[in-house]
C-alpha cells in the first residue's frame, strides 16, 4: 500500500523542481505557462504569481485534457509549464499528473510564499 510520501516521492523523480529565481527568470523571458494549483480561497487570500493560470490540483486532469469540454487552452503538451502550490506538494503532484497526460516541459517552483519573498511579481 501507498503513503502520502511515496506519491510524492514519485513525483519529485518525474518533475524538476526549479528554484524561485530559476521560475522568475523564465517568467521574465515570457512564453511560459504558469499554473497555481491551490483552491481560490487561499489564492485570494494570499495571490498568485501575475498572469498564473488557476488551476485547483482536483480539475487538472480535465483542464489538461485537450478532447474535455473543460480544457484549458493555455495547456498545450509543448507549453513550458511551471506549477506552483502552498508548499510544493501539490505542485509536484499535479506536474506528476501532467506528465502522465503527455506534457513534457512542466516543473515545480514550490511555494508561494518563497516565490514572494524572492521577489517574484504577483497579483
Amino acid at each position: 500500500m501507498k503513503t502520502a510520501q511515496d506519491y510524492l516521492d514519485e513525483a519529485n523523480a518525474v518533475v524538476p523542481k526549479i528554484s524561485p529565481q530559476e521560475g522568475i527568470a523564465k517568467h521574465q523571458a515570457g512564453g511560459t505557462v504558469f499554473v497555481d494549483v491551490r483552491d481560490s480561497g487561499e489564492i485570494a487570500a494570499t495571490g498568485t504569481i501575475a498572469g498564473a493560470e488557476k488551476i485547483t490540483r482536483g480539475m487538472i486532469e480535465f483542464r489538461a485534457d485537450g478532447s474535455h469540454a473543460l480544457h484549458n487552452p493555455a495547456l498545450q503538451k509543448d507549453a513550458d509549464i511551471v506549477l506552483i502550490c502552498g508548499a510544493g506538494g501539490q505542485a509536484a503532484l499535479t506536474g506528476k499528473t501532467l506528465k502522465d497526460m503527455g506534457y513534457q516541459n512542466v516543473s515545480n517552483v514550490g511555494g508561494f510564499a518563497d516565490w514572494k519573498n524572492a521577489g517574484g511579481p504577483v497579483e
